[in-house]
């Protein structure tokens, strides 16, 4: 008798993996903790093997339970590949997309590529944009599904993974050095800036802001021309900017929280694309 894992659990168990804990799997997959704990122990009697164990208060993933998430990523995108060239072929429209230049600049090509293979009569209608803006077009109907921080949003929720926030500078470092650090930020609101900001006055390090931007283009010129240094993620790096040294002794920052939020009652392609999205940008740094 051939041998199978169910894609729920698997499902469960990768959402694991990206989110820590049980608590937090289970608000992201919907259901109560005992309820993903049950999961998982179905998984461990179908693999034969624990997959979770006690750290702490917590659980962390045993050396079979690293192992199987690794199967499992990649049985779930074969599932979703087959599941998206059966459906996805006859599927026409448009759907209005937005995203952080983040991700525009990293993940968001290739998922892109991959979803249109399948979907080669949708037309996608991409928006890059700040945060603030994106939560305003979504409410607004612009846009139908965008992935940008997390926030009071008027949307659903179809995934949320987070990605430590870190301090770049250019590889060269600072043209000038000076007692206080000079930062490059965006305008406000924004959730980096304010994480940079709160951690330097806990510290009580010296700051001044020495450049700011309505874009993120701005803040990458000025930071790529060694006059400040900015609170991003490693999505952010590059071969011109890279992470702070930590001889430097700069506060540690909070991991960012992202969201993929779909307008409320969306259906078909839209949340086809979200899950496409969630799969290959929800895994934290």
């Amino acid at each position: 008798m051939m041998r199978h894992f169910d894609p729920d659990l698997l499902q469960t168990l990768v959402t694991f993996a990206d989110a820590g804990s049980l608590v937090r799997t289970a608000a992201i997959v919907g259901r109560t903790p005992s309820a993903v704990t049950a999961q998982m122990q179905r998984l461990e009697d179908a693999a034969g093997t624990p997959l979770l164990e006690a750290q702490g208060r917590g659980r962390i993933l045993t050396e079979a339970g690293l192992l199987l998430v690794g199967h499992a990523r990649r049985i779930l995108a074969a599932h979703n590949d087959a599941w998206l060239s059966v459906t996805g072929v006859a599927a026409d429209g448009r759907i209005g997309l937005g995203v952080t230049q983040d991700f525009a600049d990293s993940d968001l090509p290739v998922l892109l590529n991959r979803f249109v293979r399948f979907h080669p009569r949708i037309r996608i209608e991409l928006r890059v944009g700040r945060s603030s803006e994106l939560a305003v077009q979504l409410k607004e109907g612009q846009i139908d599904l965008k992935v940008a921080m997390r926030g009071a949003d008027v949307g659903d929720e179809r995934a949320v993974f987070s990605e430590p926030m870190c301090w770049l500078w250019a590889a060269e470092g600072l043209v000038v050095s000076t007692e206080e650090l000079p930062l490059a930020l965006l305008d406000a609101p924004c959730g980096f800036r304010n994480a940079a900001l709160d951690s330097l006055e806990r510290v009580g390090r010296p700051y001044r802001i020495a450049a700011t931007s309505t874009s993120l283009s701005g803040v990458r010129a000025a930071v790529r021309g060694g006059i400040a240094v900015t609170a991003r993620t490693a999505r952010w790096q590059s071969q011109d900017i890279v992470e702070i040294p930590s001889q430097l002794r700069l506060p540690t920052l909070p991991k960012a929280e992202f969201a993929i939020t779909t307008r409320s009652g969306s259906e078909g392609v839209v949340l086809r694309l979200a899950d496409v999205l969630a799969e290959g940008l929800g895994r934290p740094g």
